[in-house]
């Protein structure tokens, strides 16, 4: 038994390789990332644009990772060894930017990502021992599929891909195989004690091929992460489930799942962006019609009326079309869960507050935010909190200006020439702006562009537009230039500007007192701001602070006692 692996990176999500390629894409050490001074290079790279963090890495063994990965799924040109039955002259330059590379840097939405990610993970690459190679992703996809044909639960779990999934191949049998896993549900389902069943399960496991058990988990961790990036599974739970409108493009890409093609071929395939189904005109009208069948369920009209439907190019962006409504529609259900949520909303805040890396919140469930993606996860819990609070005249895919994925996680920070979060209210707009500096450069990075978007926005509305702003710690030259609140137009037009700071700790306490105290509208956070801003101008910087953290503490306490102060 060995397990497959898709990616030898610990990223956190798979979609961050994107950052570092293009960060690659747009440096001059293309060529150049390999043996000494090239891993140095690329690893410095990776760490200045954001991607890792760089801490001691003597061997520098960070950047090694990364461009595995990225040469794994044909990125970049992979290194061809000896053996292999070609060189690396017949597929390309080492470690350059292949077109299916090209592609990704290019992409622009998730779905585009997304789709690289599916033309990567579709080549059948993978051995399978008997000479013969398959692709995981339409490995996992079969499995799916063959849960639903039994009338199973059609999802995977974390133990099931950790013990079952990622270690087997289609030379194993489809039937057999789900078979097992089966099995292994079942008797996990009829144990009473399930913590030490899984220990014992891995443990077994992990005895049988002489590795250790917690190898298991991380592959799986890893794998899952990567089969999502494609867009063709969700999470469910701590497993995966396909999405309902990939259904038939999951069957077709099912079809195939061993390949005795010359690896030449399959490689020169990868780097190119692997073919998929809906490339042919047949497959693309099968996928669209079911697309149309399903956006019905989701109470969206669409017509493809007058729509160019001649070529697969001008089927798909019909059909991407419909994807991005019927995720949009997704969007507006998870906006109203989050009420509902919003423990787990003031918790993820706490986290990053605390600045540490996970936080149990429950016996069965930990919540994480690695150190890479913690001003993407501070974005988006804000979003979450805003959601929460609710009656938003503005749709949630509206309010965030960064990009997330089907799990409506967070794909990247918000991009620059615009703030992080537009809040609309019936009377009034909520500009959001957050940053995890700290330093005395926090008011050098964040002063001029948060003013800048507050006048923006105040001529763009005939409403009250309040800024928000929100890091750790908030530094009193940052603080003094919100305090004093002016911004000229171009014309020299003076306009007042309302930006409050809070450090994350203080909003978290608010947030939390909102909803424990029964009280969670949005004119208690107008009220909040009011009140503090109405001080600013009766202190210097450090004592507005001072003023500011005794006006929460004393709005906290009112919504605790149940007599808000609005």
């Amino acid at each position: 038994m060995e397990f497959w692996q898709l990616g030898n990176t610990s990223v956190r999500s798979a979609m961050r390789i994107k950052d570092g390629l293009a960060a690659y894409a747009a440096s001059s050490i293309q060529g150049n990332i390999r043996r000494g001074d090239g891993d140095i290079a690329f690893r410095r790279l990776l760490g200045q644009c954001g991607v890792v963090s760089l801490g001691e890495d003597s061997t520098h063994s960070v950047g090694r990772k990364w461009r595995s990965a990225m040469g794994k799924l044909g990125f970049i040109y992979p290194e061809i060894k000896r053996g292999m039955g070609f060189s690396q002259a017949d597929l390309g330059q080492l470690d350059m930017i292949t077109p299916a590379g090209w592609d990704l840097v290019r992409a622009e939405t998730v779905a585009a990502m997304q789709e690289c990610y599916l033309r990567a993970m579709a080549a059948p690459l993978s051995p399978t021992g008997d000479g013969r190679t398959f692709s995981p992703l339409c490995w996992t996809l079969a499995v799916l599929l063959e849960l639903e044909s039994r009338g199973e639960d059609a999802s995977v779990n974390f133990l099931e891909m950790a013990l079952i999934v990622q270690t087997t191949t289609p030379a194993d049998g489809l039937t057999e195989t789900v078979d097992r896993l089966l099995d292994l549900r079942c008797r996990r389902n009829t144990s009473g004690r399930k913590r030490a069943f899984d220990r014992r399960e891995y443990d077994l496991a992990a005895e049988k091929i002489g590795r250790a058990a917690g190898t298991f988990r991380d592959y799986a961790d890893m794998n899952m992460r990567y089969l999502k990036a494609t867009g063709m599974v969700q999470s469910k739970g701590k497993g995966i489930v396909l999405i309902p409108e990939k259904h038939t493009l999951a069957i077709e890409l099912a079809r195939e799942l061993l390949s005795d093609k010359p690896l030449l071929d399959l490689y020169r395939s990868l780097c190119n962006g692997t073919p998929l189904p809906t490339d042919k005109a047949a497959v693309a009208h099968q996928v669209l019609t079911d697309l149309l069948e399903q956006i019905q369920q989701y109470g969206i009209a669409y017509s493809v009326a007058g729509k160019a439907l001649d070529t697969p190019a001008h089927i798909n962006q019909v059909r991407y079309e419909i994807e991005e409504l019927i995720a949009e529609k997704k969007e507006e259900i998870y906006a109203k869960q989050q009420a509902n949520q919003w423990q787990e909303i003031a918790a993820y805040m706490e986290l990053i507050a605390a600045r540490k890396e996970r936080m149990r919140i429950s016996a069965e469930e930990e919540i994480r935010v690695p150190k890479t993606e913690a001003s993407a996860y501070l974005e988006w819990s804000l979003w979450r909190a805003f959601l929460a609070i609710d009656t938003l005249k503005n749709k949630p895919y509206e309010v965030r200006r960064f990009k997330i994925d089907q799990d409506f996680l967070p794909v990247s920070t918000a991009p620059g020439n615009g703030p992080d979060l537009i809040a609309e209210f019936a009377d009034c707009v909520v500009v959001i702006e957050v940053t995890l500096s700290e330093s005395s450069r926090q008011e050098a990075m964040e002063g001029e562009p948060v003013r800048r978007h507050v006048a923006d926005l105040m001529q763009q509305y005939d409403k009250p537009v309040y800024g928000l702003f929100i890091a750790n710690r908030i530094d009193s030259n940052t603080a003094e230039t919100f305090r004093i609140g002016v911004w000229y137009t171009r014309d020299d037009v003076r306009l007042n500007l309302h930006i409050v700071p809070f450090t994350l700790a203080q909003f978290s306490k608010f947030f939390r007192a909102l909803f424990s105290g029964g009280n969670a509208a949005p004119q208690a956070v107008f009220d909040l701001l009011a009140d503090c801003e109405c001080d600013r101008m009766k202190y210097a910087a450090p004592e507005w602070k001072t003023a500011i953290d005794q006006t929460v503490t004393q709005h906290i306490f009112a919504l605790q006692a149940g007599h808000p102060l609005w």
